[in-house]
């Protein structure tokens, strides 16, 4: 039995974010087979990463962030279009072209909070895919300490975002909630609850 692999694609729609490609693939039985696939990449990129094997690179960060003074961890409430609602996050965002991992985190710390990166503590798995069966999309994990005051100067026009400090107890709380909470977010809430500082150090 053979290992399934892409053997071509064919890009359907771009736009400034996010791009859609119909991925043809031999399946384990050698069967020509498609699938669509939104991401992030260049279709020479995609197509180069596909068809040559070259590295899979981040597209962007989740920055779960403890504020030094407050002794809180940091989270966002964020508006989102797919949802039409308001959802618990972390702070994360994209990398920029040619754009270090600590340049990321300290440009979307202060463009979504205010606060400033004091440390990057611990760098998680260098990839991980959120929802690998619709797409590509690979984020980077970072805990990090952060200090200052929440300031909304920086925001984007179309970002509405609430910035939070929950301590362990408000953790347990906002995940027995009814509110709307991003897996990732979920995840290191519940870890927070149960380790608090620890997690950072």
């Amino acid at each position: 039995m053979k290992r399934s692999k892409v053997v071509d694609l064919e890009k359907m729609s771009s736009s400034k974010f996010l791009n859609m490609y119909k991925i043809q693939y031999k399946n384990k039985l050698g069967k020509l087979k498609n699938w669509i696939v939104a991401s992030r990449k260049s279709e020479e990129t995609l197509r180069d990463r596909y068809l040559n094997g070259t590295e899979d690179k981040i597209d962007g960060v989740v920055i779960a962030a403890f504020h030094k003074k407050e002794k809180k961890l940091v989270i966002i409430k964020q508006y989102r279009v797919p949802i039409n609602d308001y959802v618990y996050e972390l702070v994360a965002g994209l990398v920029d072209n040619n754009e270090d991992i600590k340049s990321t985190v300290e440009r979307e710390l202060k463009e979504e909070t205010g606060l400033r990166l004091l440390e990057i503590t611990e760098k998680g798995n260098n990839k991980l895919y959120i929802s690998p069966g619709m797409t590509d999309e690979a984020l980077g994990f970072i805990y990090c300490i952060c200090e200052g005051e929440f300031s909304k100067y920086y925001l984007e026009e179309d970002e509405d975002i609430e910035t939070i400090l929950v301590s362990q107890e408000e953790a347990k709380e906002i995940m027995k909630s009814k509110n709307n909470i991003d897996v990732k977010c979920f995840l290191i809430l519940q870890s927070f609850a149960e380790l608090g500082e620890k997690m950072f150090l």
